[in-house]
């Protein structure tokens, strides 16, 4: 898939018509994260139907959260900032006995115009290199945040939740890829499910190019603002190699990061996973 150019529409939706895709009215880029398989217990698989990921929940319709009630989801983790809930006029939804928490990943005084400037650039090359130093900024900037959905997964594997920033994309990405590596989900799936976001965003394609257009970098580079759409597979396994090698792996980050202990790692493992072949399970490898 070239990056830069749409995609067939038909072709867009005959795979968010499929798993791992999940539909929500009014939400695009909601994937369930279960049936993978584990290499560390090669009879497991992550639990299907309690860890969803998505962009972001603001424009949900009525419709979308009777489906989201169905799906049995009761917390909602929102890892955007202040500034961009502010900036794009896209609060949070209020969803009947479900709890929404925002847990930023960014503060305020990350937004500043230098921080932003440098950070657009970045995004704007849609270089491998520079993805690697954006998520940097998002691991060494993320830790509260992630702490806070993997203890979720610690005390309560029996309420499903769904977490998301506005693309679904990067800070979703960047957990996404924490939680499966835990799970002992292997690299090349994890980058698979990574570069799904360039199908599941084609729907909002139109309206994140007319937001990037306010911006003046990417107004006066369409090719730079098309580079945002940049999802490859070889970034995420970039991004693996790059948490191996700068933070002494998934484990050796969530200890140093989230203050999580081996024991919690342990147990959310055990959560994160169920038997492939449960028959309680719809297991969807």
């Amino acid at each position: 898939m070239d990056d830069l150019e749409p995609l067939d529409p038909q072709f867009v939706q005959d795979q968010l018509s499929r798993h791992p895709f999940v539909a929500l009215a009014g939400v695009i880029n909601v994937r369930d994260l279960g049936g993978l398989p584990s290499h560390l217990y090669p009879d497991l698989v992550t639990k299907p139907g309690y860890l969803f990921r998505s962009a972001e929940l603001s424009g949900i319709t009525d419709e979308g959260k009777a489906q989201f009630k169905q799906l049995g989801i009761s917390q909602v983790f929102d890892l955007r900032s202040d500034t961009e809930i502010a900036k794009y006029n896209t609060p949070g939804p209020e969803i009947e006995g479900v709890n929404i928490s925002h847990v930023p990943v960014f503060k305020k005084e990350d937004y500043s115009p230098e921080m932003m400037a440098k950070r657009y650039q970045l995004y704007a090359s849609g270089k491998t290199e520079a993805f690697m130093e954006l998520y940097s900024q998002i691991l060494d900037h993320g830790g509260p945040a992630f702490g806070t959905i993997l203890r979720h997964v610690r005390d309560r594997p029996t309420e499903p939740c769904i977490f998301h920033c506005t693309a679904g994309k990067d800070r979703t990405g960047v957990i996404a890829a924490i939680l499966l590596k835990l799970a002992g989900v292997d690299n090349a799936a994890i980058a698979k499910d990574y570069a799904l976001t360039r199908i599941g965003r084609e729907p909002a394609r139109a309206m994140i190019i007319e937001r990037l257009n306010k911006e003046p970098l990417f107004a006066s580079n369409n090719e730079a603002a098309l580079n945002m759409f940049t999802c490859r597979d070889i970034t995420m396994t970039a991004f693996l190699d790059l948490l191996d090698e700068k933070y002494s792996g998934v484990e050796g980050y969530v200890k140093q990061f989230t203050d999580l202990s081996d024991e919690d790692i342990a147990t959310i493992r055990h959560n994160l996973l169920v038997p492939a072949a449960d028959p309680s399970i719809k297991s969807k490898v």
